[in-house]
């Protein structure tokens, strides 16, 4: 059983969702969620939000192809951040000049997995 859970356009940089999403990548779903609940980034909160999608779009699936199901044999079989568009804007600066701020966006994935039985895989 596996199930995944996206979010995109966040408003978040790759690279600061990257390293987020590192600290959860294989972890118990539980233990992963526990763990972002507490995190001090600011990215923490959306991907914490697309792990607990992808747990319930699980126990959705699960629910539908009537298989048994146990949260707490769920882990984080893939984490990724990908690179969204980027807005850009300027901001005045000295002498009349101005700059460029790129305002980047991330798109978040997340997919969980139960250990299959059969394969011997974790």
């Amino acid at each position: 059983m596996e199930a995944k859970a996206q979010a995109r356009f966040v408003r978040v940089t790759p690279q600061k969702a990257r390293r987020v999403v590192d600290l959860i990548r294989g972890k118990q779903a539980s233990e992963a969620v526990a763990v972002l609940q507490f995190a001090p980034q600011t990215a923490s909160e959306p991907i914490r939000k697309v792990l607990e999608s992808a747990i319930a779009n699980a126990r959705f699936a699960a629910d539908k192809a009537a298989q048994p199901f146990d949260e707490r044999e769920l882990f984080v079989s893939a984490a990724y951040v990908d690179e969204g568009p980027t807005m850009k804007r300027f901001r005045p600066r000295a002498q009349g000049r101005a700059s460029r701020i790129l305002k980047r966006t991330s798109h978040i994935t997340v997919h969980v997995a139960q250990p299959s039985s059969k394969g011997g895989q974790n």
